[in-house]
């Protein structure tokens, strides 16, 4: 594998061979062009790729990846750019495949409740192209209007409604891939395949193992009735032992959100306010859907609860607009932070949710220690944490500091029993952190199932796995992988 910027004889070699595949128009490479395919959502870490291209169907990228291959020059599949662990940032001159022109619903069938998409089409699109007719696609990342179901299955993408239906992975029946070599393949496309499951591999596996090209989703049909509940609490305790009991006591919400004060001040600043009070220290909000009858009763329980953590306010939303006004405010809390810091770090942490209150104790301990305000918004119902570490680029130490503070905060989660990512993948950010939850030889296992699919280590190199303790990679180094034809 190439591993070094190409040299401009080769690099030029290399441009006149994609752009025979996807024409001139559909090919960047100069500095002014891929300066802004330099990182995803997560801008800690930079980096220039060699070039961008831009297929149109499978075919092209089946191509693409085969003359890549051939001359061993790494690439990387990208989407829409929504990703927060660094997983589409090209560290050592890649060659980035963008799949965004790769947007094409291709079919629906109703009757079977599944739709296929191309890896570029936008995630809420979905929902909203299958709305008339009764339906939607379950995932709903906070990113949705923007971010591509492709990138949701290299993420393993959850949202804010996951914990009832589930993540990414709950909801893909098939995928079309092309392998590291070019070849192209399909895995899954049935309610249940025999043998192993592939498709979970290949879900959450941050593009280091396949192209997305083709996905089957599973579609739901919509509620009969959706109900949401707000409560206002003056400790972060309270809210935190509430949500805990909700789902002690039987009920599983659709959604389950929390928000701390720092959080609640950012959102308030934001474009959607809802008008919380000032001195509020946190915030949850409770959506509960399914058949009209028993709902009422589900909302009264949820809100007893409540106020058996002390809750200073608690109601249901009186219309479908004033529950789309609180949405408004959550989903757009990352964003809303930029509002009152320069910069900001999203963290991704899992716990067990009877540790909310003690692992958010940490949290607060980790804020004082680095000197950085973290700002705590998260699925609470099902512990998947995101802490957003705010500081100042411009002030020097202090992007340090806030990495620091961030693995600090996984160190916690894994300590707690949980894990260093729910739903954002581990791509550069998280690679170090992998020793918190797993051990070399577990690192070790999963790279040789990695390069049963990627010998070469050409498809997204140098993410998501630490460097091996050096007895381990010795032995690694002395072993020659086998190209497997899958």
């Amino acid at each position: 594998m190439i591993d070094a910027p190409l040299d401009e004889k080769r690099k030029q070699q290399m441009i006149d061979a994609l752009s025979r595949v996807v024409g001139k128009k559909s090919i960047l490479y100069r500095y002014e062009d891929v300066m802004a395919y330099e990182c995803d959502g997560y801008t800690i870490h930079k980096g220039l790729p060699a070039a961008v291209v831009f297929p149109s169907n499978t075919e092209e990228v089946a191509a693409i990846v085969s003359y890549l291959h051939q001359q061993q020059i790494p690439f990387i599949p990208r989407g829409a750019g929504t990703g927060l662990s660094g997983g589409a940032t090209a560290l050592n001159g890649e060659v980035i495949i963008s799949l965004v022109r790769m947007n094409k619903l291709l079919h629906v069938d109703y009757d079977n409740r599944r739709a296929v998409v191309q890896p570029g089409y936008i995630n809420l699109k979905l929902s909203n192209s299958i709305a008339s007719k009764g339906y939607y696609y379950a995932p709903d990342p906070s990113s949705q209007a923007t971010c591509t179901i492709g990138g949701n299955v290299g993420e393993n993408a959850g949202g804010a409604h996951c914990l009832k239906y589930g993540v990414t992975t709950n909801h893909v029946l098939g995928l079309e891939v092309v392998l590291p070599n070019g070849q192209i393949r399909r895995f899954g496309g049935t309610l249940d395949t025999p043998g192993y499951d592939v498709l979970g591999l290949l879900t959450g596996s941050e593009g280091t193992l396949a192209i997305v090209t083709e996905i089957t989703v599973r579609i739901l049909k919509k509620p009969q009735e959706v109900s949401t509940v707000l409560a206002l609490f003056d400790k972060v305790t309270d809210a935190s032992q509430a949500a805990s009991d909700i789902i002690a006591c039987g009920i599983i919400p659709a959604a389950l959100e929390m928000m701390d004060a720092m959080a609640i001040h950012g959102v308030e600043s934001g474009n959607y306010p809802v008008g919380y009070p000032k001195d509020l220290a946190a915030v949850l909000i409770i959506e509960v859907d399914g058949i009209a009858a028993g709902l009422q009763e589900q909302i009264e329980e949820i809100m007893q609860v409540c106020k058996n953590h002390h809750v200073r306010e608690v109601r249901k939303a009186k219309d479908a607009a004033e529950r789309a006004r609180w949405w408004a405010n959550r989903k757009t809390a990352f964003g809303a932070m930029g509002t009152i810091s320069p910069d900001y770090l999203v963290q991704d942490g899992v716990i067990p949710r009877s540790k909310l209150p003690e692992v958010l104790e940490r949290i607060g301990q980790i804020s004082k220690q680095y000197g950085l305000r973290i700002a705590n918004v998260f699925h609470a119902g099902d512990g998947n944490l995101h802490p957003l570490i705010l500081f100042d680029s411009r002030v020097e130490g202090e992007t340090e500091r806030a990495v620091e503070a961030g693995s600090a905060v996984l160190k916690a989660c894994a300590d707690a029993g949980g894990s260093i990512t729910g739903e954002h993948g581990v791509g550069v950010e998280k690679m170090e952190d992998m020793r918190f939850i797993f051990n070399d030889i577990e690192i070790e296992a999963q790279m040789q199932l990695r390069d049963v699919f990627n010998p070469n280590s050409l498809c997204n190199p140098h993410k998501m796995f630490p460097k091996p303790a050096r007895c381990v990679e010795m032995k690694r180094l002395s072993r020659e992988v086998p190209a497997v034809n899958i």
